[in-house]
């Protein structure tokens, strides 16, 4: 794990080719990030970093569709972003930035609610699964994958990577996107949901049926995250629901899901194919030496990352400018998109 020196950006960004494919992500500053959330988003965002133009957003818009303490989004926004930069994502390579920051998405947001059949929102499954014994919900939660929309085509995005249960999501940008193409003429891209693989899909150590998850960070036993020490890492891995067998492969048997959970971590961090990883724990003598191994890759994996981010949270000011410095570029490519917007719909454009 290499993690990124935090230099002021230079200009190797701003020389990047437009022909690059583009590639925007969002993450909510809510709970404490995980090794989910590293292995199945994070890491490959610092991975492939170098492939094409990447904006990551953290979407503290999209966290107030929920009720939110003013004094938790401050903190767990510079927190996130904290995090991300110690993964190494590099400002010089890529654009991070709080979305709050950059105006443009709450304006094109209204922009698309205009073009976007309320049927279309009330048939979101996520917005059912939340809104679910409610008395009241807000407005904000329903219109939530419009503002999505809006944050993927402000910036001309080609591909969106997100988890199975966003999918829905990134096909209702698509089709707010044709729709308005189709009203005012060529005006966005139609973006591509990119679904990680298997491998990139962490589950919960606790429970390997359910997809580990922030939501759940604060159970004991369910994730390791990111900043955790080497002591609680280890006693969370070891505590891993495996099954009453020996044999350390990747199986499709569902009574498996523990032993394909670590082995699936120990291959995303190594890089490893299937029969890499097989091959690694030939000699194991049991699950017991499984734990044991990927509990030390992790440990080793997290370190650097948790050192980085330490020194990045004792000095706020550099890291709030970054994050201006990701802003100020966002709004170079978000806010003439905004205007074309604005122009195709017949407004008058301040002089």
């Amino acid at each position: 794990m290499t993690t990124t020196a935090q230099a002021a950006p230079t200009a190797e960004r701003a020389s990047q080719s437009p022909a690059r494919r583009r590639v925007f992500s969002g993450v909510q500053p809510s709970g404490d990030p995980q090794l989910g959330n590293y292995i199945g988003a994070f890491k490959g965002w610092v991975d492939r970093q170098d492939e094409k133009e990447n904006f990551f957003c953290i979407v503290d818009l999209h966290t107030i569709t929920v009720d939110t303490a003013p004094d938790d989004l401050r903190r767990q926004s510079r927190e996130l972003a904290a995090a991300l930069f110690a993964c190494g994502i590099d400002p010089d390579k890529c654009t991070l930035f709080v979305q709050s920051h950059v105006a443009a998405h709450a304006e094109a947001c209204w922009i698309l609610n205009c073009v976007t059949p309320i049927g279309w929102l009330e048939r979101m499954t996520q917005f059912k699964d939340k809104s679910a014994g409610r008395e009241s919900v807000s407005t904000g939660l329903l219109d939530y994958p419009v503002l999505m929309a809006g944050d993927i085509l402000l910036y001309s995005a080609h591909e969106v990577p997100v988890g199975d249960d966003q999918r829905q999501h990134v096909e209702l940008a698509r089709d707010i996107a044709a729709r308005f193409n189709r009203i005012y003429g060529e005006t966005f891209v139609v973006p591509e949901a990119v679904i990680p693989d298997v491998g990139g899909r962490v589950m919960g150590l606790n429970d390997p049926r359910v997809k580990m998850s922030k939501s759940f960070s604060h159970v004991r036993g369910h994730a390791v995250r990111l900043l955790d020490e080497p002591r609680e890492i280890e006693r969370s891995i070891m505590r891993a629901v495996t099954d009453s067998g020996n044999e350390i492969a990747f199986s499709d048997d569902p009574d498996r899901a523990g032993v394909n959970n670590l082995l699936g971590i120990y291959k995303v961090i190594t890089g490893g194919t299937n029969a890499q990883v097989e091959r690694d724990f030939a000699d194991a003598r049991g699950y017991g030496d499984l734990k044991r191994r990927v509990a030390e890759l992790v440990i080793e994996e997290l370190t650097p990352i948790r050192r980085r981010y330490y020194e990045l949270m004792d000095d706020v000011a550099e890291l709030d400018r970054l994050l201006a410095v990701g802003a100020d570029h966002a709004r170079s490519v978000s806010d003439p998109k905004l205007t074309e917007m604005k122009e195709k719909v017949g407004f008058v454009l301040p002089s």
